[in-house]
């Protein structure tokens, strides 16, 4: 006999593919519901306890995918890519970009085209940087060991928009957050590209005061998705502002530092050294 638990799987993975089969036709909640034979408000809150998101948010997802799928091809029109998505204008495709991609579907397509970044290479305490600024502030830091792999993840980013190797102010200020004054940072402007619930991560991210540690429960409670905790892991690996957006400060509730994109041994040793410079009341 199958448990409560089960069966509410069993309907979960039926909905998703469910969705997945029928996102063209955008189904509505009551639709998704009835698919699985549940009344739609107890289907939401049991598809936000599997999922960590709400069926919408999913068939969403779904779409996009898709769209971005059809927008990579060079003949794809905003238009085209619309309506074989199920969405009833270049208007809808327009708010799912912002929404989800925090970009719209022309800068999607064009990959940053008309975009110029200024890049270097730069050493610091914990490893090789490299930096990306915009006019707007920086775009993107990531450690690297490898010179040619840190600027392809960069060119990843933004694979149509003009690269240029040179030193600027921004870079500068950057290092003195290693070495002088950690409370700098706020001083620093940024430019991110992220949905609506990444920047809201990223923002709780920069809550965490220096020498400090969270798990990712009290990041999911802090921006009100307390279900959230593997949607909010996703958004933090997607940082694109390493250390300056702490994600090393999120720890598992067990209290080990878990993974981290650059390394366990990069984040203990960042962690130990904010401890240290806690612990001497230097200020930062």
């Amino acid at each position: 006999m199958y448990s409560q638990h089960q069966t509410d799987f069993s309907r979960i993975a039926e909905a998703i593919f469910f969705i997945s089969k029928n996102f063209t036709k955008q189904p509505s909640l009551e639709e998704i519901a009835k698919h699985v034979h549940v009344s739609p408000s107890h289907f939401q809150k049991m598809f936000i306890e599997w999922a960590g998101v709400s069926p919408k948010k999913f068939l969403q997802y779904i779409s996009i995918n898709y769209a971005k799928s059809k927008l990579r091809k060079d003949q794809a029109t905003l238009f085209n890519t619309a309506i074989d998505t199920g969405l009833s204008g270049t208007g809808r495709l327009h708010d799912l970009f912002i929404n989800i991609e925090g970009m719209t579907p022309g800068e999607y397509k064009n990959g940053g085209e008309n975009l110029t970044i200024k890049y270097n290479c730069l050493e610091s305490i914990f490893g090789k940087l490299i930096i990306g600024t915009t006019e707007k502030g920086i775009c993107h830091i990531a450690f690297y060991e490898d010179e040619k792999f840190g600027y392809n993840l960069l060119v990843k980013g933004f694979p149509n928009a003009t690269f240029i190797k040179e030193d600027n102010v921004d870079q500068t200020d950057i290092l003195q957050i290693f070495t002088d004054d950690y409370n700098s940072a706020n001083k620093i402007k940024l430019h991110l590209k992220g949905t609506s619930f990444q920047l809201k991560v990223w923002e709780a991210l920069l809550t965490i005061p220096f020498g400090g540690l969270a798990t990712y429960g009290e990041i999911s409670d802090k921006i009100k998705s307390p279900k959230a905790s593997r949607a909010v892991g996703s958004a933090i690996g997607k940082n694109p502002v390493t250390f300056l957006i702490p994600c090393h400060r999120v720890i598992q509730s067990t209290g080990l530092f878990g993974g981290y994109m650059w390394g366990e041994k990069r984040k203990t040793a960042i962690i130990g050294w904010e401890a240290v410079k806690t612990v001497n009341n230097l200020e930062f």
